[in-house]
């Protein structure tokens, strides 16, 4: 049967035109990041300063104050690289801890803040997209807001207050800091994004296909919210969005964030709100790379039904009741609040030095310490 869920309904809403899907082998960017954060007073879980990097949204190293030591947080980073890369890491790691806390200090000052809790964070990585092209930025956090990003084009840095423009001053005065910060993202982070993909290709181009649940609730008013669940899928880039009668509803499609299950895999979910007595014909579409055709589960007519569920690779009619309670979304959270969207993930301190301590001749420039 004919599926509502065409390829150009999702290359239409992605803003793309109606033409064939992208071969399914490189339709979203590879990308390596790290992001550090400094705290003035730890707690539990909370350490005085951490960084943890990312291969394509998967963890794969980290560092705490606490432990004091970087390591492996995936299988196949301990099997490729041996003690002498890890201890290089950690006295790279130890060195930016220093500066960090001397950055805080900084800004304390500057800022006249004499105590309380305050963080300083920054978020720096690259990406290798499918027609070759690469990109990348380096950003600075100050208690949850934006500070300073670089300006990569332009080999400048963008300041967000009065207190960042000082740093900007500084910064802008000698361009090499710029110029080794926009090398490092085009070219070494390239090349160390290349070397980490080939050591995790096993995991990191895997296809776990989507389960999609869909249920209802009452809501305001006499309306209803249907639900769309999506979970057990990697890698993390997937489309949601409702339809009614068999038209695309992106505007009043809500959109709840994509984050990790915890067992390596991800899951979202996508919610509308109607008026049943109206109209009962509404779909959950969901486009994913593993999946050759989008899935398509339709809401049934008669309300307060268990959840209905589409299985990959069943046909886009097969429909299976189960009855299912809603689940648990947990939401990973930085620390920095209105982070963008094109930073979602952390920074690198790799066996090419942090870009924190050796990029720069004069020091711990990425701690602002003294800057």
């Amino acid at each position: 049967p004919h599926s509502p869920c065409s390829p150009a309904l999702f290359l239409l809403l992605l803003g793309h035109p109606a033409l064939p899907s992208p071969p399914p082998s490189q339709p979203y960017p590879d990308s390596l990041r790290y992001f550090y954060t400094a705290v003035s007073e730890p707690g539990p879980g909370l350490p005085t300063f951490s960084i943890v990097g990312y291969v394509d949204d998967q963890l794969f190293v980290d560092y705490s104050s606490e432990r004091r030591s970087a390591e492996p947080r995936a299988e196949w980073m301990a099997r490729r690289e041996g003690p002498q890369y890890w201890e290089r890491q950690t006295q790279i790691a130890q060195g930016d801890q220093a500066g960090f806390r001397a950055g805080l200090d900084t800004l304390r000052g500057r800022y006249n803040q004499s105590g309380g809790f305050h963080t300083l964070q920054v978020m720096y990585g690259c990406e290798l997209r499918g027609d070759g092209s690469k990109g990348g930025s380096f950003q600075y956090a100050y208690d949850g807001g934006d500070f300073i990003s670089l300006d990569k084009d332009q080999e400048t840095w963008v300041a967000a207050d009065d207190g960042a423009r000082i740093t900007k001053g500084k910064w802008d005065a000698d361009r090499s800091i710029a110029q080794r910060r926009k090398a490092y993202l085009e070219q070494e982070c390239i090349e160390w994004l290349g070397k980490y993909l080939e050591y995790g290709k096993e995991t990191l181009q895997r296809r776990e296909p989507p389960r999609v649940q869909v249920g209802d609730r009452r809501s305001r008013d006499g309306l209803t919210t249907l639900s769309c669940r999506v979970h057990g899928f990697y890698p993390r880039s997937v489309a949601v969005v409702w339809l009614k009668k068999g038209v695309a509803m992106p505007q009043e499609t809500i959109q709840w964030g994509v984050v990790p299950s915890g067992d390596g895999t991800y899951q979202t979910r996508a919610t509308i709100e109607i008026d049943p007595s109206s109209e009962t014909n509404y779909t959950c579409c969901v486009k994913h790379i593993s999946l050759q055709d989008p899935i398509a589960v339709h809401w049934g007519k008669s309300l307060w039904q268990p959840w209905q569920m589409g299985i990959p690779g069943t046909g886009p009619s097969y429909r299976q009741v189960q009855r299912s309670g809603a689940a648990g979304w947990v939401q990973h959270r930085f620390l920095r609040q209105n982070r963008r969207a094109d930073m979602g993930k952390p920074l690198p301190y790799s066996a090419l030095g942090s870009p924190c301590s050796s990029l720069t001749p004069i020091g711990f420039s990425c701690s602002l310490s003294n800057r």
